[in-house]
């Protein structure tokens, strides 16, 4: 069985040969050295500080250079090779081509993505790893938002992400399934104004009715034009409706602002047979039944660490197991600081309890970040190996 039949399969509710494994992104050195492959990121603040000083200083000739470049196929595919690569040495099972989120405007520092969000590339002081790190907004009021460019569906850019994601794909002769992924609503929304103006935005009903049905008509044309350009199986979207303590907003304000496109987008793809996987960090259990019933057919990640005892995989397993795939949760906190016997622990619970009948992917409970301890990922890795296969036993 190729990694792609194993994801639908599971996002069917079957049991394939094993249990799928999957992670949003991978950004740890550690784990990039272990396997061979190239930090895909790896040097970029450096590099786009002497561009910088190249150009005498100039933020419109950076910005202009890079956007030039960035139509060009052979760097679109530099930019995705390396993770696509990563994930097939792992032995992972589904990568995302980010089709949304493009820098807009540059510095020397970083950038400004088409959302408004600020990102600058920083070290991590244990490895020198480069981060994109969010700074913050750079929408101050609904003013500087309509004064910012739109978001534009038919970006070259996105179109040639998305056709070289399925070359690669093709190129990994079915151990690797690469399906597009795009920004939701929520997340970007408020990381463009900052959450105190995002706050104050919210006073506003009008503006943030306007706000979201541009990101919403975004996030539905970007499913068609994904539809357009060949996909048949499956999209992605990023997106995060809560913290650890709860929701961003009340349940009210995601079925007035959010849902009706999160459904549109739902409709649009099932009508040409795509499933819809959603990511969003926090406890988002208030609004777990909406999204189902939005028809998001998986749920990434379940985070394990939130305050609400209630928010856990198992229990969702036994209330919604048959309705909507989960896709998750071992803790990027434990993988930081556990010790392996404890994550084997952990991911044998979850392969033994989850994964029956189908409707699971295994990944972490976030992504894998700097912090995580080689050692640990490596513990999860051998114990999918050693459990994993259908029909589960696990003692």
């Amino acid at each position: 069985m190729n990694a792609n039949e194993r994801i639908l399969k599971a996002l069917n509710h079957e049991e394939p040969d094993r249990v799928p494994i999957f992670e949003g992104s991978i950004d740890n050195l550690s784990i990039c050295n272990h396997f061979g492959v190239k930090y895909s990121f790896q040097g970029a603040g450096s590099a786009l500080k002497m561009a910088y000083y190249a150009l005498f200083g100039s933020k419109k000739l950076l910005t202009k250079l890079i956007h030039r470049i960035s139509k060009r196929k052979s760097a679109v595919k530099i930019g995705l090779k390396y993770s696509i690569e990563l994930y097939k040495k792992i032995g992972l099972d589904m990568a995302i081509t980010p089709l949304s989120l493009l820098p807009k405007f540059y510095n020397k520092k970083g950038y400004i993505d088409e959302y408004g969000r600020v990102i600058e590339f920083k070290k991590n002081p244990a490895d020198n790893m480069d981060i994109g790190y969010y700074m913050g907004g750079y929408f101050k009021d609904f003013e500087d938002y309509e004064a910012f460019p739109p978001l534009d569906p038919d970006l070259i850019t996105r179109e040639l992400a998305y056709k070289v994601g399925k070359e690669l794909e093709e190129e990994n002769n079915g151990k690797i399934f690469v399906i597009p992924g795009t920004m939701g609503l929520m997340e970007g929304t408020w990381e463009g104004f900052g959450l105190e103006n995002f706050s104050r935005l919210m006073a506003h009903p009008k503006e943030m009715q306007k706000v979201f049905d541009d990101r919403g008509k975004f996030v539905v044309e970007m499913t068609k034009r994904a539809i357009e350009w060949g996909e048949t199986d499956a999209i992605y979207l990023f997106d995060d409706y809560g913290y650890k303590a709860g929701l961003f907003m009340s349940p009210r304000n995601y079925k007035k602002y959010v849902f009706p496109w999160i459904k549109e987008v739902c409709n649009v793809a099932h009508k040409s047979g795509l499933k819809v996987m959603l990511h969003s960090c926090g406890d988002i259990l208030k609004i777990f039944e909406d999204l189902i019933n939005c028809g998001v057919d998986g749920i990434n990640p379940i985070e394990p660490t939130t305050a609400n005892p209630d928010f856990d995989i198992f229990k969702l397993k036994k209330q919604y197991g048959d309705k909507v795939t989960l896709i998750g949760n071992v803790s990027p906190m434990d993988l930081a600081d556990k010790d392996p016997d404890y994550i084997v622990s952990y991911t044998k619970k979850l392969i033994k309890e989850v994964a029956p009948g189908g409707g699971f992917i295994l990944s972490s409970g976030h992504s894998l970040n700097p912090a995580v301890k080689l050692e640990n990922y490596l513990a999860m890795l051998e114990t999918h190996k050693k459990y994993g296969a259908y029909p589960i036993k696990v003692n």
